[in-house]
């Protein structure tokens, strides 16, 4: 099953998930693996920039679970200014997840940058 059919859900649960950046390789925000029944709509992707200069962020929706396939970036190289939060994905721009993609985030300096992901659970 690619998704379920969200006419015929029969849970939704909301969450929230997050990733302290603390390197400036690729990190998993949020995976959806393979055969897990469900569809991830994501609300809101936000990245909070703790450090005292500006940090740029790149994220990317990934074709495939735990950062796999083709990486497509949602936003890229954005700075977030210091001792700020910049929001990338608010209810105006929902991203849905089905089974076997993806969200990552790669900070251009590390020990910086902490993204926060509100999201439902549908199954």
């Amino acid at each position: 099953m690619a998704a379920p059919n969200l006419i015929n859900a029969t849970t939704i649960n909301g969450k929230t998930t997050g990733a302290n950046l603390t390197t400036t390789s690729a990190t998993t925000v949020l995976n959806n693996p393979a055969s897990s029944g469900k569809c991830l709509k994501v609300n809101t992707l936000n990245i909070a920039n703790y450090g005292g200069s500006t940090a740029n962020i790149t994220i990317q929706w990934n074709n495939a679970a735990n950062l796999g396939g083709t990486s497509y970036n949602i936003a890229g190289s954005v700075n977030v200014p210091a001792n700020s939060t910049l929001n990338i994905i608010d209810k105006t721009s929902q991203y849905y997840l089905e089974e076997n993609q993806s969200l990552g985030a790669t900070a251009g300096t590390a020990n910086t940058l902490i993204v926060t992901c509100s999201y439902e659970d549908i199954s």
